[in-house]
């Protein structure tokens, strides 16, 4: 089914569970890489690990190849934002960031999440802009849950909940031009979830609806540069910055956070679907 408005790809409970399935493929690669981050690891050491542990499970890395971009990662250390490109000579050190950002194709349905993990012993203020920006991205979550439960729910809905936890956290930059977008049988898909924003506008939060929700801030400005490898973003004044991601769901009886290992269930409780313990295996 698809809503030809903005061509959103709507999915059966069947479907998502599919995609459940390449969630907990992302969930374990990620855990791996954060178990792996220490002073004097490439962020090349991470995409093979991301790699290997995506292709055990039978799965695909969804980013390489994607537009030519060249790995199964991206890894954006302290300054940049998003979609760096892993290489052996970005060795991390002691009081860095990395945003680890991964994706998985399985059986032909995509998940994409992303974590930021200190190295080491790190600012305590960056620690916190690290909370924040997870809050933000939960905050986001439950937003679209509980607009899907009441059926008065909107897209911007999401957009307003995150900007309004980052706000409530302290004096970020909320990056402009990236946000979250639809995710299915394509990694993106209709609609791009904006990170901030008034609530009340955009397509209804319904059951079927699969989105990205994904964070991205900064300790300064919001403003942000392409390099010249026409990908690595960075921030234009230098500040540090934080990018988090998770995949979700919609269904019946909740949302269904479909890269985190338990489901979304420590973070929102009883918004969770009961349909996620039918089909959820231990992540190894």
């Amino acid at each position: 089914m698809r809503r030809h408005q903005l061509d959103i790809q709507l999915k059966t409970p069947e479907q998502i569970e599919l995609m459940r399935a390449a969630g907990l493929v992302v969930a374990r690669a990620l855990r791996r890489m954060r178990e792996a981050v220490a002073p004097g690891v490439s962020t090349a050491d991470l995409d093979a690990i991301a790699e290997s542990t995506i292709r055990e499970a039978g799965a695909v890395p969804s980013f390489k190849g994607y537009h030519g971009f060249p790995a199964s990662i991206c890894s954006s250390v302290n300054q940049q934002v998003v979609h760096a490109i892993p290489s052996p000579q970005q060795v991390l050190r002691e009081g860095d960031l990395v945003s680890i950002d991964c994706g998985a194709v399985l059986d032909g349905w995509h998940g994409d999440a992303a974590v930021t993990v200190p190295v080491g012993e790190v600012d305590p203020a960056l620690l916190r802009m690290t909370a924040v920006a997870e809050d933000a991205m939960w905050a986001g979550i439950a937003a679209a849950a509980r607009g899907a439960a009441s059926g008065k729910g909107r897209l911007t809905d999401i957009s307003h909940a995150v900007e309004s936890a980052v706000r409530k956290g302290g004096r970020y930059g909320i990056v402009d031009g990236y946000g979250g977008h639809g995710i299915g049988t394509e990694m993106h898909q209709d609609p791009h979830v904006l990170n901030h924003g008034r609530p009340g506008k955009g397509p209804r939060l319904v059951p079927g609806l699969a989105l990205a929700i994904e964070p991205m801030i900064t300790m300064g400005s919001p403003r942000t540069v392409e390099l010249a490898d026409g990908w690595t973003v960075v921030t234009r004044d230098g500040s540090m910055a934080v990018h988090v991601e998770h995949s979700m769901a919609l269904l019946d009886d909740g949302v269904w956070v479909l890269t985190a290992e338990d489901g979304g269930r420590g973070r929102l409780g009883e918004l969770v679907t009961a349909r996620q313990t039918s089909v959820d295996s231990p992540a190894v």
